[in-house]
């Protein structure tokens, strides 16, 4: 059976500190090694210069008054303090005098040799160590060989010095960084166990539940506001797709009775002999008609809104196309005794679907003729924005939309009339804002014209588009 770990050993913290601390680690091996190379390198380098200067004093004094002047001053500097070994042998290798019977030098030819050999030093109980020691030796001029070298035992005693403190401090960087990775791994677990809680707990159905925002402003004070932002967006949604099926049902529900109690009726009048069937089949084709309607734009929002961009976007003028829009609706606007006006601005050009940003105008047109009272004025416009942008909008003197509604209008199912005695299914504008989102654009809302007599304040909706 698999041995499980502690969940905060398994934690991507954790591993994660543990991948930074071997690179790390790896890294302070390598910069210890080369201390301790350099250190163990400048020592041996300091006894080699020293050496070789006590070599050169002894030259120079057997240069100045030969053998015997050399043999003195050995005499002389071995009973001294100074830490070095000294051996003057004859031409055949015969010992005359210094510290060391024998020299360590195996197989000399004469040339300048180094050698590194052991010398054993008795301490005041009596007892033997062997300490490392580093020599040279020369022929002199007159065949006379001579050893100079030197104890090193104590360089070696700093050097393992310094590499017992490496050793300590490289052991204690694992230390620490592995506490440390205990202690980050905790503190992300703590936070992630937050977030992996208020997931479950959604999940199983607590859709009111948050995310601890702790103040910390790190990424888990980003994360949590992210998901709590998500969480208001899926309750927003799901209460507006629950407001959308209560809206349907209500909207659906008026045209759908009377289409059924019409065609009954007929029914019954074909039936007796009496009535006329085709205004009643008339009549159900055009309650027909507001239902198909009514789901067509419900089906074009999510065309719209799946695709996440318009679809085979074209550049056209778009006063061609309001031209097109302001001759099909001021007939309407006539029969209704409405005062219809275009100002179109002619060398413009937009990118975008022309179907889906003509249908975008007509609702905006559809809602100014059906909410502006007789005697009022609706407005067509098409202009350049200073910032380059191109504008659609249509400005009427109808009874307009408070401020603290006019987010709410362009949502979807939304009406603010209560009692939703007016044809439609609040679906116009948020058609215009999903035209508007797709196309890189917006929508905004401001008041009309202003209040006269028993007209206004009115409502002017701009349809923004950006630059071609």
């Amino acid at each position: 059976m698999a041995v499980r770990l502690p969940r905060i050993f398994r934690t991507t913290p954790f591993r994660l500190t543990l991948l930074f601390l071997a690179l790390f680690a790896s890294a302070a091996f390598a910069f210890l090694a080369y201390i301790y190379v350099a250190t163990a390198g400048e020592a041996t380098r300091r006894t080699d210069q020293e050496i070789r200067r006590e070599m050169r004093s002894l030259v120079d004094v057997y240069d100045r008054a030969g053998v015997d002047a050399v043999n003195q001053s050995l005499i002389e500097r071995a009973a001294s303090e100074k830490p070095f070994l000294y051996l003057l042998l004859t031409k055949d290798g015969r010992r005359i005098s210094g510290s060391i019977e024998e020299s360590p030098v195996e197989g000399f030819t004469g040339a300048p040799t180094k050698a590194t050999f052991q010398v054993t030093d008795v301490d005041a109980q009596g007892h033997q160590a062997k300490h490392p020691a580093r020599g040279l030796q020369e022929r002199l001029k007159g065949g006379e060989i001579l050893f100079v070298g030197a104890d090193a035992g104590e360089d070696e005693a700093y050097v393992a010095k310094i590499v017992r403190a490496l050793q300590a401090s490289g052991l204690l960087v694992v230390i620490l960084g592995l506490a440390g990775g205990v202690l980050v791994s905790r503190n992300v677990s703590r936070s992630m166990v937050d977030l992996i809680d208020v997931v479950e707990r959604v999940r199983n159905g607590e859709s009111g539940v948050r995310a601890r925002v702790r103040g910390t402003r790190d990424e888990f004070d980003e994360l949590a506001q992210g998901v709590n932002e998500m969480l208001d967006r899926l309750e927003r949604s799901m209460a507006g797709h629950k407001h959308a099926g209560d809206a349907i049902a209500h909207d659906l529900r008026s045209p759908l009775t009377r289409l059924r109690a019409r065609l009954e009726a007929a029914y019954i009048d074909v039936e007796a002999g009496k009535g006329d069937a085709e205004e009643a089949l008339a009549q159900a084709l055009t309650d027909t008609d507001g239902v198909l309607k009514t789901f067509g734009a419900v089906l074009s929002i999510a065309r719209l809104q799946a695709a996440g961009a318009a679809p085979s976007p074209v550049i056209f003028n778009p006063a061609d196309l309001a031209a097109d829009m302001a001759e099909l609706y001021e007939p309407f606007c006539e029969e209704k005794d409405l005062e219809f006006s275009a100002e179109l601005t002619r060398d413009l050009s937009v990118r975008g679907n022309r179907e889906f940003l003509a249908q975008a105008v007509a609702n905006l047109l559809d809602n100014a003729v059906k909410y502006t009272p007789a005697g009022g004025a609706i407005m067509l416009r098409v202009r350049r924005r200073s910032s380059g942008e191109v504008e659609f909008s249509v400005t009427d003197t109808g009874p307009g939309v408070p401020d603290e509604d006019r987010e709410r209008v362009i949502q979807r199912f939304v009406r603010l009339e209560n009692s939703r005695n007016e044809p439609g299914a609040g679906l116009g504008l948020s058609l215009v804002a999903a035209v508007a989102e797709a196309h890189g654009g917006r929508l905004e809302l401001s008041e009309g014209p202003g209040k006269v007599g028993d007209m206004g304040p009115g409502l002017r909706v701009a349809f923004i588009l950006p630059r071609p």
